[in-house]
């Protein structure tokens, strides 16, 4: 099965002050911020964006640490 996203995550800060982001293909939402408490206790943010041929590379949602996803699909 295809993933459905692509996501863009703000995991810290490099020390020259700009944002040190990385990329993720997911396909849940849930299990993903559950996956980035494990792995990258400090994120900040993610945006997610469409990986489906129709709406390939339109942004869907945002997120913070604060501001979670509530279910498992945009």
């Amino acid at each position: 099965m295809p993933k459905k996203y692509k996501v863009i995550v703000k995991v810290n800060n490099n020390p020259d002050g700009t944002a040190y982001c990385v990329k993720y293909r997911v396909s849940d939402l849930l299990k993903f911020t559950q996956f980035l408490d494990e792995k990258w206790g400090e994120w900040k943010w993610f945006n997610v964006y469409s990986n489906l041929e129709i709406n390939k590379g339109r942004q869907l949602a945002n997120y913070t640490k604060f501001k979670r996803p509530k279910t498992k699909f945009v």
